[in-house]
């Protein structure tokens, strides 16, 4: 058992462990009272049940099952029950839901097809050639699952070119911008926040 401030919460070795991104966008949550949250992604769920101490209900989602088998656990750990687990892929399991926000610590790691592993904990972190595969697909979409005055937040690399990211997001009539900035290793980890 492991522990982030007041959560405990357990790994798997088939679930993306909590890391830098992790705790960047768990420090900068913008969840108001009582309101409605999408978190896709949700690996161990801790950003979750973050989130549903404020939030009114978080639908938690992931494509992986080892992630909601692992996160699961983690919310009858800390008694977080203001939370519905999903499977499916990025807004296949809302379909035509809307949300007053939706969290995503997007898969932005660039690799190519020799850096493939065809594992499930592949799809937590690659972000395809140019590490923007999945978030173009989820930019692309995230407007049509938010309430009127909704907010998205997502962590992304600066290897996944995050000034194309407000770029796309201000053409949708976002006001968008880096909210939280770390340097890791060979790359700054940032979390960008977008409001209708």
């Amino acid at each position: 058992m492991q522990e982030f401030k007041d959560i405990k919460y357990q790994t798997h070795p088939q679930v993306y462990q909590p890391a830098e991104d992790t705790y960047l966008l768990a420090e900068n949550l913008q969840v108001e009272k009582r309101s409605m949250v999408l978190e896709i992604g949700t690996g161990t769920g801790i950003i979750a049940i973050i989130a549903a101490k404020e939030a009114q209900m978080v639908t938690a989602t992931d494509v992986n099952p080892y992630a909601l088998d692992c996160a699961v656990k983690n919310i009858v750990t800390n008694k977080t029950f203001n939370i519905e687990l999903r499977k499916g892929n990025l807004f296949e399991p809302v379909e035509d839901e809307k949300f007053d926000l939706i969290l995503f610590n997007t898969p932005y790691l660039p690799s190519d097809d020799n850096e493939k592993v065809y594992d499930e904990l592949e799809k937590a972190w690659n972000g395809g050639v140019d590490g923007r595969e999945v978030i173009d697909i989820f930019i692309k979409d995230v407007k049509d699952h938010l309430n009127p005055g909704g907010k998205v937040q997502l962590v992304q690399s600066s290897l996944s070119d995050s000034e194309k990211t407000l770029e796309i997001l201000k053409k949708q009539g976002f006001d968008a911008s880096i909210t939280a900035r770390e340097k890791c290793f060979f790359e700054e980890i940032m979390v960008i926040t977008a409001s209708l």
